[in-house]
């Protein structure tokens, strides 16, 4: 079903509306409902939504503008939050039919946090697969959310719920979570950005069981949105401790940083991977557009193995942690896959969890090393078009996990670089292809300038199937 086009519009476009009193947050906030209400049973892209609280937040932001005293940029866009973040008011789910929703919510999480402060509308929760411990969207307390460019399909995960609510038109931000590829992978599926900064640059908290892998991610419609929301994000908060020194510059105006010149390392697959020949090709002639444009690419994997077993071992250990935690009686209730997982991480000693830490170790100081040569690496975000919903991997492709779909994006989860995906093309069938742009750790702003370049160099923001027009 189309959506209403004020609905589709940037929050950059939305501030600037404002600002000019050409459109109200209140009229925003209505379309992003709007859009909710057509599109929503047949996406599952959010788990939870309150409209009264939406129009009140909109109402409150509309007086602001109108006094000229704005909070700043976001005040009075719509947005969303994946249901893994504490909400003040609202419960957190996370997916699960094994937490209580009868207890007090009466928190927020940083990220949550910093939303209200700078006036963004929430508008509600975005689904998740249980504790966002896969790469597709469904769970035994939500079911399955699909793909508004057809429905038939997943939207990838575990922020699979945010990317399709932007895709959508439910909004014009939403802040995902990213432990291994949790941001990417959905905005690839879905056709919008989705970035992961550098590890602890944006405070957590509850600390996430998945520890070194796990970040929080902003995922908006377009380049500049996300740089826009980083600000916000990236404020500090005392209840994380590793979190980052907020940056002297602010993303919002480094996004604009000329990289034509600049060294850019392109992979097809790391060496090691198996790539849609569709994918591949989209992907190819976008890197050739950057070169012509003035990135300087030069074609090269970065020359590490395929490290998922480490990852597997890191990523079920952190799982099988927090499931110890659930009530007597809970494996009963939990996705059968997110079960295998917590009897997996069981297994696991100390000492092979450390291994898994040097592994991971090793491979930060490789990619360090490789980025004294080559300012950026640029690979696709996913190896596969987005499949049939409610599965794991594509049905018939004989795969055992997610993870062995996922390879282009939990290498860097691991290293805790930062990655964005943005959108490139769309395949012969109208499905949305992301590039994935990776660059050393705390070059938050470069790897952002870089897909700003992507992006005007893609056209992407001109370019929508029928079905969302």
């Amino acid at each position: 079903m189309p959506v209403n086009t004020s609905a589709l519009l940037t929050a950059s476009e939305l501030a600037a509306a404002y600002s000019t009193r050409e459109l109200s947050p209140v009229e925003a906030t209505e379309a992003a409902l709007t859009a909710i209400d057509e599109r929503n049973d047949e996406c599952n892209a959010f788990c939870l939504v309150d409209a009264d609280a939406a129009l009140d937040s909109a109402r409150e932001s509309e007086a602001r503008w109108l006094e000229g005293n704005p909070i700043g940029w976001l005040d009075g866009v719509p947005a969303s939050i994946k249901d893994m973040f504490l909400t003040r008011g609202w419960p957190t789910l996370r997916g699960s039919r094994c937490i209580d929703r009868d207890q007090d919510w009466d928190a927020d999480s940083p990220v949550t946090a910093r939303l209200r402060e700078h006036g963004l509308v929430l508008l509600g929760k975005t689904t998740t697969p249980e504790l966002a411990w896969k790469a597709v969207t469904d769970s035994p307390l939500e079911g399955i959310t699909r793909n508004p460019w057809n429905p038939a399909l997943t939207p990838g995960g575990s922020s699979g719920g945010s990317a399709a609510a932007l895709a959508a038109g439910m909004g014009e931000l939403s802040v995902g979570t990213d432990g291994g590829g949790s941001v990417r992978i959905p905005a690839s599926f879905c056709g919008v950005v989705g970035f992961k900064p550098t590890g602890s640059r944006i405070p957590l908290y509850p600390a996430s069981p998945f520890g070194p892998l796990a970040h929080a991610g902003p995922m908006a419609r377009s380049v500049d949105d996300v740089a826009l929301m980083l600000d916000v994000l990236a404020l500090p908060d005392y209840r994380d401790p590793t979190a980052l020194q907020p940056p002297m510059a602010a993303y919002r105006e480094a996004v604009r940083r000329d990289v034509r010149g600049l060294n850019a390392a392109y992979s097809p697959n790391l060496g090691y991977l198996e790539v849609d020949p569709e994918v591949s090709q989209i992907v190819g002639a976008a890197v050739s557009a950057l070169n012509e444009e003035g990135l300087r690419v030069e074609q090269t994997d970065p020359g590490f193995g395929d490290p998922v077993e480490s990852f597997e071992l890191l990523w079920s250990a952190g799982a099988a942690k927090w499931l110890d935690s659930f009530p007597e009686g809970s494996a009963e209730k939990i996705d059968p896959g997110l079960r295998r997982t917590w009897e997996q991480g069981l297994t696991y000693s100390a000492s092979e969890y450390l291994d898994a830490l040097a592994v991971r170790a090793a491979l930060g100081i490789l990619m360090g090393e490789f980025h004294t040569l080559h300012d950026v690496l640029i690979t696709p975000t996913v190896a596969i078009p987005p499949f049939e919903a409610g599965h794991d991997v594509p049905p018939g492709s004989g795969l055992s996990g997610w993870q062995r779909w996922a390879g282009f994006s939990y290498p860097f989860n691991m290293t805790q670089q930062p990655a964005i995906s943005v959108p490139v093309g769309f395949t012969s069938k109208g499905l949305p292809v992301g590039m994935q742009i990776v660059g050393p750790r705390h070059s938050d702003d470069l790897v952002l300038a870089v897909a700003k370049l992507a992006e005007e160099v893609s056209q992407w923001p001109t370019t929508r199937p029928a079905s969302l027009r």
